[in-house]
């Protein structure tokens, strides 16, 4: 017989299951994977290289566009470096606010990602299941900032505005009945905060079913189950955060470890793995939902009670309020100067990170006195798990690479920059 040398195969960028633009190449023996070597770049944007060339508040909707699907926890930490190298406190409302929508976020990137794993490995009814939540919290983004997904709604000293004291409302149409648009009107029919307390009144039960087809689902078991081990110690090693570093069974949280904003008057639990497999970070991922509905109805609880501000009252930093702006000159004046030239932030440097929905997101600043970045880099979760992902995939079939993939729950917005 003649002798089989190893082939190299190219896996994506285009494929339907790179998440992305991703570049695989893969050498492969038979259907086994001998070594994985992945190629980025291909979505490379030079947002780095973009905020160090525009004011401070002006690159904030940059961030939402790094990692698309967790759109407002990127803020965050953009928000926060600047805050703490402006040494200003928060309206603890806006804290609240903050949290609240970090949940939401974290809540909304799952659902993304079990939806689309779950057609990665053959599971085609979770998908439609999790975009039916993932419409009403986008409603919810949509709500307070009129974006669905690039809301840019927190501002350093607080977020845009306060919560909207009514929902906006599905219209009459020929492809809908009166009574289901009535039906779908009834949670809309007071504030945001009813909408999302009737969401939570109702997600806990969502999970469920997303549970009921998958957890103990022989065919998604055999798929995930001793897929892409990564020991505790290689995990720390590597870099690795978020629910890809829990399910390794490494215990370690920013909301928890490193609090910020008013996450440690928060009541929650951290989810951890056993296994480290492609299973565990799935049932990592899972719990974390049913935790983010947690924290989101302990926001909602208090912010009903205490009204208050939710931006600094400084127009050095904020901008005024638009009827004051076109009535009193000193409005417009501190308009004007926000808007052309923004406000220099004092020298020094700063590393703020918040816990994202894939791991820890960081923005490192650096301010030369001036009212741009002399330097902004971006902690991004997913491109140190991209770097793990020959040592995840090496002996396993095909297949599983598309696995592991998913489960790493890659985007590539962050990853190119």
């Amino acid at each position: 017989m003649s002798e089989i040398r190893n082939f190299t195969l190219n896996f994506g960028p285009q494929h339907p299951a790179a998440h992305g633009v991703l570049r695989l190449i893969l050498e492969m023996d038979g259907e086994v994977v001998q070594k994985a070597d992945p190629h980025i770049g291909l979505l490379h944007r030079g947002t780095e290289k973009l905020a160090e060339s525009k004011p401070f508040n002006q690159s904030i909707g940059y961030m939402d566009r790094l990692d698309y699907v967790s759109m407002m926890c990127n803020e965050h930490a953009y928000v926060m470096s600047i805050e703490r190298l402006l040494g200003v406190a928060v309206p603890i409302r806006a804290q609240y606010i903050r949290v609240m929508f970090d949940e939401i976020t974290r809540i909304l990137n799952h659902l993304m990602w079990l939806g689309a794993h779950g057609i990665d490995i053959g599971a085609m009814t979770v998908f439609l299941y999790c975009f039916r939540e993932r419409e009403d919290l986008m409603d919810c983004y949509e709500a307070v900032s009129g974006a669905r997904m690039h809301a840019t709604y927190y501002r350093p000293g607080g977020v845009y505005r306060d919560l909207p004291t009514d929902m906006p409302k599905y219209q009459p149409s020929k492809f809908r009945t009166k009574k289901e648009i009535d039906r779908l009107n009834e949670a809309r029919s007071g504030s945001l905060l009813d909408f999302i307390q009737d969401f939570t009144d109702r997600f806990p039960r969502c999970v469920d079913e997303y549970e009921t087809l998958l957890t103990d689902n022989r065919i998604w078991k055999q798929r995930t189950v001793n897929i892409g081990i990564v020991t505790p110690e290689r995990a720390k090693a590597l870099s690795m955060t978020g629910p890809v570093l829990r399910g390794s069974g490494v215990l370690w949280d920013l909301r928890k470890h490193q609090p910020y904003e008013v996450y440690d008057q928060m009541d929650f639990d951290i989810p951890i793995g056993v296994n480290g497999d492609c299973y565990d970070r799935y049932l990592v991922r899972v719990e974390e939902m049913r935790q983010s509905n947690r924290i989101i109805r302990q926001c909602i609880e208090w912010l009903r009670k205490n009204p208050g501000p939710v931006m600094l009252d400084d127009h050095k930093i904020v901008p005024p309020r638009r009827v004051d702006m076109k009535g009193d000159m000193e409005s417009l004046i501190h308009h004007f100067k926000l808007m052309t030239e923004g406000y220099s932030v004092p020298a020094g440097e700063v590393y703020a990170a918040v816990e994202a929905p894939k791991g820890e997101f960081g923005v490192w600043l650096v301010s030369d006195g001036a009212n741009k970045p002399y330097r902004l880099k971006a902690r991004a979760p997913g491109f140190a798990h991209l770097a793990a992902m020959d040592e995840m995939v090496r002996g396993h079939m095909l297949a599983d690479v598309v696995a592991v993939i998913g489960t790493l729950d890659i985007v590539f917005g962050e990853i190119d920059r």
